[in-house]
């Protein structure tokens, strides 16, 4: 295996967050010379030696690229040519950008850019909250992104986790956003900003996630906005769109909450390692926006929690309101039964006496009274009366 180039490291203070003083890829172990190439892309290289990197297929390599003094010098087509030719290149950085990789690519960074187990198996799986851990000389951060699907009237996350080093940055994208081609061509056109090496690259990159938080907050806002007209237009599929929206707002915070620590974090460092001015006032922005959007998360919770409080007494009055319609219904149709059954039991007297005296029996005993008739007559109305007088009193009539 061929003996590897040694690289001319930039000047401590170009990383004043990505190490400690006095450290330097200089002091440090020098990494081993990847396998040669395959004859062709996508096939495994043949194991030349026992320590040979592990075979990848890169179909996750979005772009790889090799700049110097803010110009790309090379565009790799594999990883170990991307390799070769940084370490052919003095000075310069690497810029490779992958998404979902298997197992094999970030074991062929690892081994290449002594890349830390720990941030390897975080960068493996997805659902990592946001941090920012340094190991050794190099600095792994992990970011929530986020984008507002207007179809939907949702908001969909993606995770990107970042190495830093002297001379690399390796982007590992677990969703669609952010969009990193973005920010490549952005700083591919301002090659001043570039040339300050991979601290640039990563500001570039949180200043691209914060401001895709820009529409988020938007879309959120306008949807609070149409929640508010529900609730008070009574839509019954209103809590279901309040909780949901809550459920993406926890999501949310959980992306901005931490990012605001992590941002303070480099801050703080500016003075003690002589940050780079130009940076100092382009992290200070984006802290700013970090800042404002997380208070703006922490006011859209609180307004859903406050909305859906009142949703919830406003379907309460509404079932009060239809519980008391439905009692009144009740006992209007009540009142009316009570007086259909009295008039039924007041017509009931005289048509018994009348069906009594009207089956005929030749031994009816008043029959052949002269005054059967009339106290027929008198006895039927005296229980009409009577029982009018008895629902009267009641309030049945």
């Amino acid at each position: 295996m061929p003996e590897r180039r040694s690289r001319t490291p930039r000047p401590t203070k170009r990383y004043p967050w990505l190490r400690p003083a006095g450290t330097g890829r200089a002091n440090s172990t020098p990494r081993p010379a990847p396998a040669p190439p395959g004859p062709s892309r996508g096939e495994s290289r043949p194991d030349s030696s026992a320590d040979a990197a592990p075979a990848t297929d890169e179909r996750s390599v979005v772009d790889a690229a090799v700049y110097r003094d803010g110009r790309r010098v090379g565009t790799p087509d594999t990883l170990a040519a991307t390799y070769r030719r940084l370490r052919e290149a003095p000075g310069a950085m690497a810029w490779i950008g992958l998404y979902r990789p298997s197992e094999a690519e970030l074991l062929s960074l690892a081994q290449e850019f002594d890349l830390h187990k720990l941030a390897i198996e975080d960068a493996l799986e997805a659902h990592q909250r946001p941090k920012l851990e340094r190991y050794g000389d190099t600095l792994f951060v992990v970011l929530r992104a986020a984008r507002y699907l207007d179809a939907a009237e949702e908001v969909d996350f993606g995770e990107l986790h970042v190495f830093v080093g002297p001379d690399f940055v390796i982007t590992v994208r677990h969703g669609a956003a952010p969009d990193l081609s973005a920010v490549r061509g952005r700083m591919e056109t301002t090659p001043e900003l570039l040339a300050l090496g991979p601290e640039a690259v990563l500001y570039a990159i949180l200043d691209a996630v914060v401001d895709g938080y820009a529409p988020v907050v938007a879309g959120v806002q306008n949807d609070i906005d149409e929640i508010e007209t529900e609730v008070f237009r009574g839509d019954p599929e209103v809590s279901r769109r309040i909780y949901e929206l809550s459920r993406e707002m926890v999501e949310f915070q959980r992306a901005t909450r931490p990012l605001v620590g992590m941002l303070h974090g480099l801050m703080a460092g500016f003075d003690k390692y002589g940050t780079d001015d130009e940076l100092q006032r382009y992290l200070r922005d984006v802290a700013d926006h970090v800042t404002h959007t997380s208070e703006r998360v922490d006011g859209f919770r609180s307004a859903l929690s406050d909305i859906l409080a009142v949703n919830a007494t406003l379907v309460t009055q509404q079932q009060n309101a239809e519980m008391r319609a439905l009692a009144e219904a009740g006992f209007e149709q009540n009142e009316e039964v009570k007086k259909i059954s009295a008039w039924a039991a007041i017509l009931f007297a005289p048509t018994l006496v009348g069906t009594i005296y009207g089956m005929n029996f030749t031994h009816m005993p008043e029959l052949d009274w002269v005054l059967g008739y009339p106290f027929a007559i008198v006895l039927m109305a005296v229980v009409c009366v009577s029982l009018y007088l008895v629902f009267k009193r009641r309030g049945w009539l």
